[in-house]
């Protein structure tokens, strides 16, 4: 009778408890996971949602979603993307949040409901378990000192942003900002948003440059700023006259390198993002501390060292 008994307990217990390669699994089942990125477009997404795929293949016991508003406008969209998976009962969301306020109430409605959040990328002003991102400040001083030797430290540039309200694109823009200080020859003469959008960047590039003919150098924040403008000084055959600085890599960066229409771009690590952003959830759902902060690292890519950036 004992041995019987005994046998059930372990029974249960085994049947109770589930390990694969991430660790526990949650109800009997796989590990619930999704990503609300800023947009399903700009392949810096893409790459952060292909880290994510890869790490949720190798641990094997996730399910993986992802998710993301059609353009990358409205934080509102992403707030109810964030209460959808609240209700379908997510172990963990990895958020790239549109904006550092308007998703902070659920954030906090989803640590309340116990569900663990990874930000990527871009912060929030409220509470989380664990942030991956580039050093966005440092990212951008060095832009600044990128762009500023380009054009000799003397003349006129522009700033085209991405998103008004995003934490990376503040950070981006106004460390640039301040560290263009250190060079009294140069005059930042102003800063539009493009929204990312490719051609909202070309026509603000094309705006720039026709209202200072003489602008010396233009820095864009992200992916699709920086295609957009890079685009624009090709157009308007200015590539060498007006230097350019960039934000990211991908085969459209890559093409404006080798043109010589970029002169050099800030890259970061968008893959190591999402892997490791689904490996920081499991971890911290299995009960095991993780790193709060994690910096991905950035490389200023040039025609130069192209070769070896994946």
């Amino acid at each position: 009778m004992k041995k019987i008994v005994l046998a059930a307990v372990l029974l249960i217990a085994f049947t109770g408890i589930a390990w694969a390669g991430g660790g526990k699994e949650k109800d009997g089942g796989k590990i619930r996971v999704i990503f609300i990125a800023m947009d399903s477009i700009d392949e810096h997404w893409l790459k952060v949602k292909a880290g994510t795929e890869d790490k949720a293949k190798e641990l094997g016991n996730i399910d993986l979603s992802f998710n993301a508003p059609p353009g990358k406008v409205d934080a509102n969209v992403q707030l109810a993307m964030i209460e959808d998976a609240i209700t379908k009962k997510m172990h963990a969301i990895l958020l790239a949040p549109l904006d550092k306020d308007a998703l902070n109430p659920g954030v906090d409605k989803a640590l309340k409901a116990g569900i663990k959040v990874i930000i990527i990328d871009s912060a929030v002003s409220t509470s989380y378990d664990a942030f991956l991102a580039t050093n966005n400040g440092a990212a951008g001083r060095t832009a600044a000192d990128t762009l500023a030797k380009l054009v000799g430290e003397k003349g006129k540039v522009a700033i085209i942003n991405a998103q008004a309200g995003a934490a990376t694109a503040m950070l981006r823009e106004n460390e640039f900002k301040e560290q263009m200080k250190n060079y009294t020859g140069i005059t930042v003469v102003g800063t539009q948003y493009s929204d990312g959008d490719r051609t909202k960047a070309l026509n603000i590039a094309t705006d720039f440059m026709t209202a200072n003919p003489d602008l010396a150098g233009i820095y864009a924040t992200n992916e699709g700023s920086t295609v957009g403008a890079g685009n624009a000084i090709e157009q308007a055959g200015k590539t060498g006259v007006v230097k350019f600085v960039g934000f990211d890599w991908s085969a459209d960066t890559k093409a404006l390198v080798e043109k010589d229409v970029l002169a050099a771009s800030m890259v970061q690590n968008p893959y190591q993002m999402g892997y490791l952003g689904v490996q920081a959830a499991v971890d911290l759902i299995n009960g095991k501390s993780v790193t709060k902060e994690i910096d991905t690292g950035v490389t200023v890519v040039t025609k130069a060292n192209m070769n070896s950036v994946k």
